[in-house]
């Protein structure tokens, strides 16, 4: 059976090797630019992204022909080659192995959004390594099946 896909959101937060910060300020726009034409490049849509020093959130639309896996990997792949040809880090750069995707659903596109243009001000009062577990708390509490009546 064909199956149509619409509104495939996801939140996809990419994290530095060792979250070690690699992304200067002076380099993040450039960063941003490259990962928002790859995805473009891919028929995706990029609804914000911002590159902090140690992990770069990024808001996209995806098409159904790509998964999340297969559109990290490219953005992992071109990101890092782009970064480091440019000599756009401190050192070699590298991201981690894995990176986190969340789905969202299309009413909170907006507040995803605006969650990830605000990083600057939002980590000037809580650090990265508080902000991903709480990501992590939030999204891996188990679905609680509804009971249902016979």
């Amino acid at each position: 059976m064909k199956i149509e896909y619409h509104n495939l959101y996801t939140h996809f937060i990419f994290i530095t090797l060792n979250r070690l910060p690699l992304i200067p300020e002076k380099n993040r726009q450039r960063i941003e630019k490259h990962i928002t034409g790859v995805v473009n490049h891919l028929n995706c849509k990029v609804y914000a992204i911002y590159a902090n020093p140690e992990h770069v959130h990024c808001l996209v639309l995806r098409i159904p022909d790509m998964d999340e896996e297969q559109l990290s990997g490219i953005i992992e792949t071109s990101s890092s080659q782009f970064i480091n040809e440019n000599r756009l880090s401190l050192g070699r750069f590298q991201w981690q192995d894995t990176c986190t995707a969340f789905s969202v659903s299309k009413r909170d596109v907006k507040k995803v959004s605006e969650y990830i243009l605000g990083q600057r001000e939002h980590h000037l009062t809580q650090r990265f390594a508080e902000e991903y577990e709480e990501f992590l708390k939030f999204y891996q509490h188990p679905i609680q099946p509804r009971k249902i009546r016979v």
